[in-house]
């Protein structure tokens, strides 16, 4: 069977390295792609929003399965496209895409579902957003855009003023576009985040591995919000009996409620959860793999993805057995480039790619890269994501950061706390 991965980050070179590993995946081609991707498949010059030319494609190719990987085709309904051309496709709908590109709809709908998330306000005035907050106790909140911006829309304020400003950014100028049409806000809650992703066809769940994000820019969870810079998996916090729980409690009653609303769900069901001290809520629900939680769950993952994707899209779920898993943990650091998550430079030659990857139990997944004469460049905020497993967490970090440590570019920085809370 021919493969078609629409994308161009880290996301997508682990699903195209994982999937070439499938006997049953005769090519993998990638559109667009990036330099890494071209080596694990074959690069489609073809952009992720150009349904007419993805569509073309996979019919010259004979792609007898599309895999999506970000969320704005998605959103954008490539899935609803490709089925009206009777060709299969893994992903939500453009309806049922609106889980993630609107907080405002998934607000709602957690509140009808009963399932446990923040107390929220939703507002469509930047003046109305900013009376609520002056007239309100000052205490801590999290300021959100209603629509996609890349998972940099989110702002956690520690008091009024710092939300006030949020609100102005967002609503008022505009940071990101029409995303801020619409503000979320709610109150902020404390504890550790955690990343629970699930895979279903709208009638049976195969829940993965829990992960754990690290969205902040810097050590420490100090700085901007920015797409993630890095995860591990499995992460300890989230045991045996709360993955059940969240299951139970969250996966099951939003399929149930998608399928109410008329939007039933297929893909991926990414829970954003933060483990508080009155147990799990939903932070917000992602409809793709994660990037970067994809790389390392995918570096643990035994069991052929290509089968379960294809039983998804088939809605035969249901005859796929437990999935198998590396009993080793994996961590994935993200390197970035010099003013990331804000304005950053291109072009800058990475050195030290081969040596990195030669490791034992590496792999550098590539996202913001591209090949120019002859060799790869620079092309994104994150640039790459190097994952590694261990026989522990200590080792599995270990072994990244050595590979961090062969690869080198002008201005290129990363964490260097990727794991730690798994070790505290």
């Amino acid at each position: 069977m021919n493969i078609l991965i629409v994308g161009n980050g880290g996301r997508e070179h682990a699903l195209a390295w994982k999937i070439t590993q499938s006997p049953r995946a005769d090519r993998v081609f990638v559109a667009p792609g990036n330099a890494g991707t071209d080596y694990d498949g074959e690069n489609v010059d073809i952009q992720a929003t150009d349904f007419p030319a993805l569509v073309k494609f996979a019919k010259e190719n004979r792609v007898g399965l599309t895999v999506v990987g970000p969320e704005s085709p998605l959103a954008a309904g490539i899935v609803d496209v490709f089925e009206a051309e009777r060709l299969r496709i893994f992903g939500p709908t453009r309806a049922a895409a609106e889980l993630e590109a609107s907080k405002v709809f998934c607000k709602d709908l957690l509140r009808h579902a009963d399932v446990p998330t923040a107390e929220y306000h939703s507002f469509t005035d930047p003046d109305e957003a900013q009376k609520f907050l002056n007239d309100r106790e000052d205490v801590p909140v999290v300021v959100k855009a209603d629509g996609l911006a890349a998972g940099k829309g989110v702002v956690v304020c520690t008091g009024r003023d710092e939300a006030l400003q949020a609100v102005d950014r967002l609503a008022r100028k505009k940071e990101f576009g029409t995303s801020g049409d619409r503000l979320v806000i709610e109150e902020r809650l404390d504890g550790q985040e955690a990343s629970v992703l699930a895979i279903t066809d709208g009638r049976t769940i195969v829940t993965l591995q829990p992960a754990q994000d690290h969205k902040a820019a810097l050590d420490g969870g100090a700085g901007p919000n920015t797409g993630g810079m890095g995860a591990y998996c499995p992460a300890p916090l989230v045991d045996d009996e709360m993955l059940h729980w969240i299951e139970e409690r969250v996966l099951v009653p939003t399929v149930h409620a998608m399928k109410r609303a008329r939007r039933p769900f297929l893909g991926v069901l990414y829970a954003g959860l933060m483990i508080t001290s009155q147990g799990p809520k939903v932070l917000e629900f992602n409809v793709r793999f994660g990037d970067p939680e994809c790389q390392p769950l995918l570096m643990r993952l035994k069991t052929d993805l290509l089968d379960v994707l294809d039983a998804a899209v088939d809605k035969r779920l249901d005859r796929i057995g437990p999935l198998q898993w590396d009993p080793r943990p994996a961590v994935c650091v993200v390197m970035a480039s010099q003013g990331y998550p804000g304005h950053y430079a291109k072009g800058q030659p990475i050195r030290g790619l081969v040596d990195a990857d030669a490791l034992p139990d590496v792999k550098v997944f590539h996202a913001g890269t591209a090949m120019r004469n002859g060799e790869v460049v620079a092309a994104g905020g994150r640039v790459l994501g190097v994952t590694a497993l261990g026989e522990n967490i200590a080792k599995a970090k270990l072994n990244a950061y050595r590979a961090v440590k062969c690869i080198r570019w002008p201005g290129a920085w990363c964490r260097k706390d990727i794991s730690d809370k798994a070790m505290a």
